[in-house]
């Protein structure tokens, strides 16, 4: 029969109080009373619960993961996988284990964050940006649950955020192309409701402008950041004539998809047309040609967001907002002859 607490006070002659800070190593326990308790301890084989422990110490060492949006998206997306692995490697060396929480059945029992938090004791909670948000993400940023945001910016009382510079992915692309001579450039965005490819289309516009670069309204279209949606839209912008110098598409999903409109049509890339895409997926190496990107660093974003939430927890830090520079990455389907030597 497996024993309480309370049966293991008992037998020491002390309290349950008594012997949760023995097990704990917590308050003020005469050595006396420590070697009696933990006689009693190692003699019955007695195994401390999970829930004496963390009543003891007000901590579970679980932390709970959300997918704040479609959550089917989400969990499908390469950019999220790599950045939740990163995060739970680290997070489990920090000593924590992880709860996924279902957004389906969390819709359909109308429950909220806050309440699922306290049921299971969870010292914190990261979530990973979707691009339709719940009510119950802003109560519970607006908690006293610790939380950091992956792709999302929270600015709650315990709330901290990791983040690519979404400003900085376009200003390289844009660069790098127009100091490669190359100023008709097509841009597929995400959704038109997308936070993260809002402002990624903005810095676009921007840096456009900024050089004198031809946009044309044709040449803006909208997926949803899988490889369909890019397919899609690069079909619209071979619709009308010119066409553009490059492509450049908010996600290297689209991109693929794009690729794939464009051999179709038998036009080449990098001669004819060239294409770029962003986040960085190991995909875009095998892809043929080679897809140039703009990698995010997803194994830091994630190694952050643990960190940054342990420190929460434990009132090492403040909350704060850290911004990730990305890369580009030339591969072939952006080269021409003239730069082919220099970045390969």
């Amino acid at each position: 029969m497996k024993l309480t607490i309370r049966e293991i006070a008992i037998m020491a002659g002390v309290s349950p109080g008594t012997v949760s800070k023995v097990i704990n190593k917590t308050g003020s326990i005469s050595p006396k009373t420590i070697k009696k308790v933990n006689k009693v301890i190692e003699e019955t084989g007695y195994q401390p619960s999970f829930s004496a422990k963390s009543l003891a110490t007000k901590k579970s060492n679980l932390i709970g993961l959300i997918y704040a949006g479609e959550v089917h998206v989400e969990f499908s997306h390469p950019f999220f996988n790599e950045v939740v692995n990163a995060f739970k490697n680290a997070i489990g060396k920090l000593g924590y284990d992880i709860l996924v929480f279902s957004n389906d059945k969390f819709s359909r029992m109308k429950e909220d964050y806050v309440s699922r938090c306290k049921h299971f004791q969870l010292d914190g909670c990261v979530i990973i940006a979707g691009e339709q948000l719940e009510e119950a993400v802003d109560e519970l940023d607006q908690s006293n649950v610790p939380c950091v945001g992956v792709d999302i910016e929270l600015k709650g009382p315990r709330s901290s955020y990791v983040s690519t510079d979404n400003g900085k992915v376009s200003a390289k692309v844009v660069e790098y192309l127009y100091l490669n001579s190359i100023k008709e450039v097509a841009f597929i965005a995400g959704p038109e409701d997308s936070i993260i490819s809002n402002l990624r289309k903005e810095a676009f516009t921007h840096f456009m402008n900024l050089f004198g670069m031809s946009i044309r309204p044709n040449w803006i279209q909208y997926g949803n950041y899988f490889e369909d949606s890019g397919y899609q839209a690069m079909k619209r912008i071979l619709a009308e004539r010119p066409y553009p110098e490059a492509v450049y598409a908010a996600s290297d999903m689209m991109a693929l998809g794009a690729l794939k409109a464009l051999k179709e049509e038998e036009l080449h890339v990098p001669n004819d047309i060239k294409l770029v895409g962003c986040d960085g997926i190991e995909a875009c190496r095998y892809s043929d040609p080679p897809l140039s990107t703009v990698k995010q660093d997803k194994d830091k974003m994630g190694k952050l967001a643990a960190y940054m939430l342990h420190d929460l927890i434990n009132g090492n830090t403040d909350p704060c907002s850290v911004l990730v520079d990305p890369k580009l990455v030339v591969r072939d389907s952006s080269l021409s002859s003239k730069n082919i030597t220099m970045y390969k």
